[in-house]
């Protein structure tokens, strides 16, 4: 026996239910049911405001009935929806009490639950999710948009670090999928209330400058729209006229977008007129009324009746300057277009006989929903990268082009040729090698503007480039190239392995892991799937590869042998280059910070532990008995010297170069291919106008070795020319000599 308390509640349910579901009759023992047993297996639970837990299902149920009102099962299911989740019954249980379609609604909508600590893998998993529950029954993430909205609205509840995931999770997930609905009122409830949680001062901010105009802003909009109301009148029209301003988050998205304070904003006002008993024409009639009232602005006028938004929303927008010079937005529909605009999938959708009824826009809707869930998993986007497709392809505005025989497509703003041709088919963008808008050709990554007729010029030898991924914006078409390079990669990867394993299987080399991860990186390849998968694609780029390991294994992959003469030569001439570079210093004039005194007449060394020579930051540490020793600052000895005794350690700079240049070696190692010496000295000699005093090159087989010596400005100079070089093709290492 129900409670009066409850039994006044159920009556308020069901009268609700009966006054706005889209059955022709309201199953009032089913909702009966459901909330007996709603309300019994959650006795016992609190909610975190301590309020009675079964007032959250009957709040979700409330909300559905009024804001997103579809049928007498969806309410049912609404009651239970936690019922698995938080109580000791099963689906089973409810299948047996309720059926299959109540049950696997509950089901569906506990699959997308709440946050984890894990917040961007959340996220994935709940578009995934809801994705999935949509191609089953659409009821079951309605009854999740309800769930969330009636949570959010009891959000101050919850402990600050779940709120704000929570908030968060709503405005870059929930709030995108109701715009794609066309659950404009949820959507902006989605919007408003996570605002406020994430940025409550600016929420704030906002919410008062609108309350404070509110007395003005309501005068102004009444005055405005009391000519608009004589002329439709006068013509005979029945209609309603709202006035509001727009909502918060909005606003605060322009005050970013355009980079001005709420205050310098001017189209903060929209008047929506709905026309009862009236067809599309009579709104472009109205249209024509309004337009001869108040001055019009032609590019803010969008006909979105002729060609309705994928959602299905249909309505003129228009916005007209007021007599004061004030901009405000005008909306004119049909109440027939109202009810979609503000209920979206629930005004399309019946129900009759559990089959599901729907129209072309709601198909279209599904067709790109599975066509998402396709790709899906088996692309390997970032989280980042599939939560911004997601959305981009949610929530950006919309434009519409023809192909030739007049087929319409609708595309995210930005869209480019190459979106238009995946959308066609995937065969189509794959093999897409030019285009044409309105008869003239056009590059690839030119952005659509609607109203264009767009033809696809495509060849059956063009696959796919890398740079398409820069510039599309279709979930579909970059998820479709991404396919294909993954694809491509990994065949090529395993070609590749296996013709490199069998070439140094022919030459009898032998490599061990480590030996060959470190001969790629002097290749300049990141890893080893990036290294088959390129010699995979290029034969001679492969013999290439093989011809360096026959001519250099042993001399790059093993230490080298060097007899005594030679090392004795090396060591010669490494101390001739020091000490040439050490003289290219006018006297060797070394200076303290602290007094800036010439301290020439001091005794002084070079440590030769790092062997510093102009250029180089260095510092000074005291000897007992060898006076200073000069050491660079990056020596790992001068920090032991620190640590024993930092009183001992002096800041030592080096004196005037002559002509403000310093020697400085380097050493380069590469494949001996034409023209490669020349590009090198080309590159520092013209490139960074640096002078090269001296060269001393190598080669053996298909390698080349060689010393350099530079007089440069400083070690910025120096390390730039090193980058550059080592990004060079053919080069394995360039590196400073004295190092």
């Amino acid at each position: 026996m129900l409670s009066s308390y409850y039994k006044k509640k159920l009556d308020e349910l069901i009268a609700v239910c009966k006054r706005n579901l889209s059955t022709s009759k309201v199953d009032e023992n089913l909702i009966t049911n459901a909330f007996r047993f709603a309300l019994e297996a959650h006795k016992n639970e609190k909610r975190a405001s301590g309020e009675p837990y079964f007032s959250h299902p009957y709040e979700v149920a409330m909300i559905l009935a009024k804001e997103i009102p579809l049928d007498d099962i969806t309410i049912a299911a609404a009651l239970l929806h936690d019922v698995v989740e938080d109580t000791k019954f099963t689906i089973n249980d409810l299948k047996a009490e309720f059926g299959n379609e109540i049950a696997d609604i509950v089901d569906g909508s506990s699959q997308i639950d709440g946050i984890s600590d894990n917040y961007e893998l959340k996220q994935i998993e709940s578009y995934k999710k809801m994705l999935l529950s949509m191609t089953s029954d659409i009821r079951v993430i309605i009854v999740k948009f309800a769930d969330r909205l009636h949570n959010l609205r009891t959000l101050e509840f919850l402990p600050d670090g779940k709120r704000i995931r929570l908030a968060q999770e709503t405005l870059e997930i929930f709030a995108p999928f109701a715009h794609r609905f066309g659950l404009s009122k949820i959507k902006i409830d989605f919007e408003d209330l996570a605002f406020k949680f994430l940025d409550r001062r600016k929420y704030d901010d906002i919410a008062n400058k609108l309350k404070e105009k509110r007395k003005d802003r309501e005068r102004f909009l009444k005055k405005f729209i009391e000519p608009i109301k004589e002329r439709l009148t006068q013509n005979g029209y029945k209609f309603e006229i709202y006035t509001r301003p727009k909502h918060i988050y909005s606003i605060y998205r322009k005050t970013i977008a355009q980079n001005k304070t709420v205050d310098e904003l001017y189209d903060l006002y929209a008047v929506r007129i709905i026309l009862n008993e009236a067809s599309k024409n009579d709104c472009f009639t109205v249209y024509g009324i309004c337009s001869e009232i108040y001055i019009p602005v032609p590019e803010r006028f969008k006909d979105y009746i002729s060609i309705p938004k994928q959602n299905g929303y249909q309505s003129i927008h228009t916005t007209l300057v007021s007599k004061e010079g004030k901009m405000v937005e005008v909306q004119i529909r049909t109440i027939e277009m109202h009810e979609i605009a503000e209920k979206g999938i629930a005004a399309h959708w019946k129900y009759k006989e559990n089959i599901k009824i729907s129209d072309k826009h709601i198909e279209d809707w599904m067709k790109w929903v599975r066509e998402t869930i396709e790709s899906v998993g088996k692309d390997d986007y970032t989280s980042r990268q599939l939560i911004e497709s997601f959305r981009l392809n949610l929530y950006q505005d919309e434009i519409y082009c023809f192909t030739p025989k007049g087929e319409l497509k609708i595309l995210p703003a930005g869209a480019t040729p190459v979106d238009f041709a995946f959308e066609i088919h995937t065969e189509v963008g794959m093999k897409c090698i030019g285009a044409k808008v309105n008869g003239k050709i056009v590059p690839l990554n030119t952005p659509l503007k609607s109203g264009s007729q767009i033809e696809i010029i495509t060849s059956k030898n063009q696959t796919p480039k890398r740079d398409w991924e820069k510039f599309v914006v279709t979930h579909k078409a970059k998820a479709d190239i991404r396919k294909f390079f993954n694809a491509e990669k990994r065949k090529f990867s395993v070609l590749g392995k296996e013709n490199f394993e069998k070439k140094i299987k022919k030459h009898k080399i032998h490599l061990n892991e480590e030996a060959l991860l470190r001969f790629i990186q002097k290749l300049k390849y990141k890893d080893l799937q990036t290294f088959y998968y390129e010699i995979g694609k290029s034969e001679p780029r492969l013999e290439d590869i093989i011809e360096i390991l026959v001519d250099r294994n042993k001399s790059y992959l093993e230490p080298r042998e060097i007899d005594d003469e030679a090392l004795g030569k090396q060591e010669l001439e490494k101390e001739k280059f020091i000490s040439e570079a050490r003289s290219s210093v006018e006297d060797i004039k070394l200076v303290t910070e602290e007094k800036k005194e010439d301290i020439k007449g001091i005794k002084y060394d070079y440590a030769k532990c790092c062997n510093p020579i102009p250029g180089d930051e260095v510092i000074g540490f005291i000897t007992k008995t060898e006076g200073i020793k000069i050491h660079r600052k990056n020596c790992k000895n001068i920090v032991n010297l620190f640590l024993l005794d930092p009183n001992r350690i002096v800041q030592i700079n080096w004196g005037k170069a002559s002509a403000g240049e310093f020697t400085c070696g380097i050493k380069i190692i590469g494949e001996d291919k034409p023209d490669i010496l020349n590009d090198i000295t080309k590159t520092i000699s013209k490139s960074y106008k640096v002078n090269i005093r001296s060269a001393n090159i190598f080669t053996k087989g298909s390698m080349f070795e060689g010393t350099l010596v530079l007089a440069i400005e400083n070690l910025k100079q120096l390390n730039t020319i090193l980058e550059k070089i080592n990004s060079m093709d053919g080069i394995l290492s360039a590196t400073r000599y004295n190092d």
